[in-house]
């Protein structure tokens, strides 16, 4: 069965961040998800989850300075102790939230990078991953890592399919697993389902949003219900975080899903 979670960092962005609870629950959806937490204390999270009866799906580590344009500290050398840190302050959010899985994004890698360069932000991304992997194991979390588009993330450490399976061999951690995000995997390399068959061993959550534009799932060049379908063939039994820009107000544009329990208006 599909089980769709709002993102609550691009859905229902007409209301004030933690109304978006409320709103996304009056829409269907038991699942939410979102960037990150941390300008909010965990219990007051908490207790618009309790409120609304939703599910804390996923959230990412802090990513370092986001507005000044970094996007994740696991691949930057010189910064491992901000990153143990942020792993820690992951899971005082994850346990207060009953969130099973949280998403280290890689960072950014200098364009004029060098081989010696990359060199370094591979292995400091392998230690990292494989540090944060451990800690996570030890309260029952799960570890993600997402390959992202170049296009919407220039100079992004990890950008295909096959690269985060290579990752997840080096680390060799059990609860280290591929955030599949469709949307993005379009955009690098296309044949979905059968990229979706490869990964599929590997995967601990999926991401969708349409093709070119990230607005719903109901038009441009990917065909949701086969993928949907497909998934539901190979039995996953995890979430689809809906991460995609709304053409106008939220809940009029979930038609889309009303055959998933989302209602628009």
């Amino acid at each position: 069965m599909i089980r769709l979670a709002a993102n609550l960092s691009m859905l229902f962005t007409e209301h004030e961040f933690l109304d978006r609870f409320a709103a996304a629950a009056e829409s269907g959806f038991t699942g939410v998800e979102y960037l990150f937490p941390y300008a909010y204390a965990p219990e007051v999270l908490r207790e618009r989850l309790d409120a609304h009866q939703l599910k804390q799906v996923l959230f990412n580590l802090p990513p370092g300075d986001w507005e000044a344009g970094e996007r994740g500290l696991t691949c930057l050398p010189g910064r491992e102790e901000e990153f143990r840190a942020s792993v820690a302050e992951a899971i005082r959010y994850a346990e207060i939230l009953d969130c099973p899985r949280v998403h280290a994004m890689a960072g950014l890698v200098p364009a004029e990078a060098d081989e010696v360069t990359r060199a370094r932000h591979t292995a400091t991304y392998l230690a990292n991953l494989g540090y944060a992997a451990a800690e996570l194991a030890k309260v029952g979390k799960t570890l993600l890592i997402e390959p992202i588009n170049p296009r919407d993330m220039p100079n992004f450490y990890l950008s295909g399919q096959a690269q985060a399976r290579e990752i997840l061999a080096r680390v060799g951690a059990a609860n280290l697993k591929v955030q599949f995000d469709l949307y993005h995997c379009q955009i690098v390399e296309g044949d979905l389902i059968r990229n979706l068959e490869a990964q599929f061993a590997h995967m601990g959550h999926v991401q969708i949003a349409g093709v070119p534009d990230r607005h719903e799932p109901d038009g441009g060049e990917v065909h949701y219900p086969a993928l949907f379908a497909r998934l539901e063939s190979l039995g996953y039994d995890g979430w689809i975080g809906c991460e995609y820009r709304p053409r106008g107000k939220t809940r009029e544009g979930l038609v889309w899903g009303k055959d998933h329990g989302l209602t628009s208006g």
